[in-house]
């Protein structure tokens, strides 16, 4: 069912060195290979068009949702997903798409995944894009995410792209009402001529709604990232974005922020930077017996951490 690829593929993409405990559903080049349910965790395909519900109950506490996807040829791919995620439930849930193009054929995955936070329920959302592959074919990942959070919810998410991926697209769209907090992290790594564009638009619908988001990216060589991120408080609240990229070589970022404001207690900061390496950082590196190249790439993985 898994060969070698795809394994390396999940360890990629879900951390996974094996077949996970508790609920999960893998599904390779279009089609449902794995599923598995718990008491508490329902996974239902559904009937209209090709995707899953999953089902969690009110109450669930400590498991976990892994649903990743893996595409081995060229060929695209759609999926909806929706989870609903019971009154006071605290969860993981685990996605992602890997790409193992070794041909000349576009190999694209296009997931939207819709998610209910219900009243009291803290969700943690990990999603990783990884592509590798000899072919000349594209490797395309374009991921919408719309996720609507009940009073005193809590939705944390991590949105992690390091290398492989030659076009990216990705929507985030987020309500939040009384008392909701949202924690995004995103991190993003592009190279040689890949494209990377992040759409993340927050709503802070209720009293004593929070959001922070941040932002770290790596462009290099002569890819291109743009960034739209936008604010918008309706109440009383708080929203903070802090944007940072390190741009090398010929590469291009563009980071446009957005913060408006529909009430007088609504309180949104916004902050961007864009440079290169820090040079004494380097320099310091060096001294310990890097090489510059070394260095170099030692400053990356703690920025992207």
């Amino acid at each position: 069912m898994l060969n070698a690829t795809d394994r390396k593929l999940l360890l990629e993409i879900a951390d996974l060195h094996s077949i996970p405990q508790g609920a999960f559903n893998i599904r390779k080049d279009g089609q449902g290979v794995a599923r598995n349910t718990t008491a508490n965790i329902d996974i239902v395909t559904k009937e209209d068009k090709p995707g899953i519900d999953v089902l969690i109950r009110p109450g669930t506490k400590g498991e976990s949702v892994h649903i990743p996807v893996i595409l081995s040829q060229g060929l695209s791919d759609l999926v909806y997903n929706t989870f609903e995620v019971g009154e006071e439930a605290d969860v993981l849930i685990v996605a992602g798409c890997g790409i193992h193009n070794p041909g000349s054929r576009k190999a694209q995955h296009d997931g939207i995944h819709e998610f209910f936070v219900r009243k009291g329920a803290k969700m943690k959302y990990v999603e990783k894009h990884y592509g590798e592959g000899k072919g000349s074919g594209e490797r395309v990942l374009n991921p919408k995410t719309i996720i609507e959070v009940e009073e005193n919810g809590v939705a944390e998410l991590e949105m992690i792209q390091i290398r492989g991926v030659d076009k990216t697209k990705r929507d985030t769209e987020v309500r939040l009402h009384k008392n909701a907090r949202l924690v995004v992290t995103e991190r993003l790594l592009t190279t040689s001529r890949q494209e990377a564009e992040s759409n993340i638009t927050v709503k802070l619908l209720g009293e004593d709604s929070t959001a922070q988001i941040i932002s770290r990216s790596v462009a290099q060589d002569e890819s291109r990232q743009i960034f739209h991120l936008n604010l918008h408080g309706y109440a009383k609240c708080r929203g903070h974005i802090q944007c940072d990229s390190i741009i090398m070589q010929q590469a291009k970022v563009s980071s446009i922020p957005e913060i408006a404001a529909y009430h007088s207690d609504a309180e949104l900061i916004h902050e961007a930077a864009i440079g290169k390496i820090n040079s004494e950082q380097l320099l310091k590196l060096m001294t310990l017996g890097l090489t510059e190249e070394e260095a170099e790439e030692t400053i990356l993985q703690g920025f992207l951490k």
